[in-house]
């Protein structure tokens, strides 16, 4: 396979490759010295050279009332390769969520170990419905373990800065610090379940998605995709909520658009 094959399966095909590749040739020339060495029509010539900056592989500058055309180092196709990829990195279970939201099948999705928690629990901050508010049953205890105090900072910090609130309830026997209060400045309203209701696992409900972390013994993460179960925890959750006892600050920081 030659240059221009490679490159047209990359999109730079066609008069995009034929100008980028007079460019290259001439360094830095007028635009209708490009278009000429490459065969093109000056004005046909304008909307490509666009198109091949908006990549970064040519800048158009004006030298003297001359418009014209300066290669790129062609190593930028790397970096706009790279940007695409870690941009689809994040977009992906956006879009694959959509996708199978539309075919109406649930999705469920299994994250061993420890990297296997941190990305379940990093896509809880995904959440797109308005108003911003994570459901969150918590185990301090287990979450102290994996991922671990420094990491859920981190959590903690992206979280606020997301404006996503937390709406939490915890079992005060499974709290190992004075910590995650209620508090309006971390978007955070707490509340603690009946004594003899001990919840031990960590549950977060957001969008159409619940996500599920194990403790360090089983050392797992879960995401389940669907409507309806999504729905049920929901209902399961507030239900549990009214029997727990509000925490002091709660008052004062209720999260927006809920009871």
């Amino acid at each position: 396979m030659d240059i221009a094959s490679k490159l047209a399966s990359i999109g730079i095909s066609g008069i995009l490759y034929k100008l980028y590749a007079a460019a290259i040739e001439l360094g830095e020339a007028p635009i209708s010295a490009v278009a000429t060495r490459a065969g093109i029509v000056r004005t046909s010539a304008y909307n490509a050279l666009d198109r091949l900056e908006q990549e970064g592989l040519v800048t158009l500058k004006s030298r003297d009332g001359v418009r014209c055309v300066i290669a790129n180092d062609p190593t930028v196709l790397f970096e706009r390769l790279e940007g695409r990829r870690q941009m689809l990195n994040e977009l992906m279970p956006q879009l694959r969520s959509t996708y199978n939201r539309a075919l109406g099948k649930p999705q469920i999705r299994f994250y061993e170990g420890d990297q296997g928690i941190l990305t379940t629990l990093w896509d809880t901050l995904t959440i797109t419905s308005e108003p911003k508010v994570l459901r969150g049953i918590l185990s301090m205890n287990e979450l102290m373990q994996t991922p671990g105090m420094a990491e859920m900072d981190r959590f903690i910090q992206a979280r606020v800065s997301k404006g996503i609130w937390l709406k939490v309830i915890r079992s005060e026997q499974k709290d190992v610090e004075a910590i995650w209060p209620s508090t309006p400045a971390q978007l955070r309203e707490l509340r603690y379940t009946p004594p003899d209701m001990v919840l031990s696992m960590t549950t977060l409900i957001y969008d159409h998605r619940v996500c599920l972390i194990s403790s360090k013994k089983e050392n797992y993460g879960l995401i389940i995709e669907s409507d309806e179960f999504a729905t049920l925890q929901t209902v399961l959750f507030e239900a549990v909520w009214k029997l727990s006892r509000p925490t002091k600050g709660a008052d004062t920081c209720p999260a927006p658009g809920m009871p």
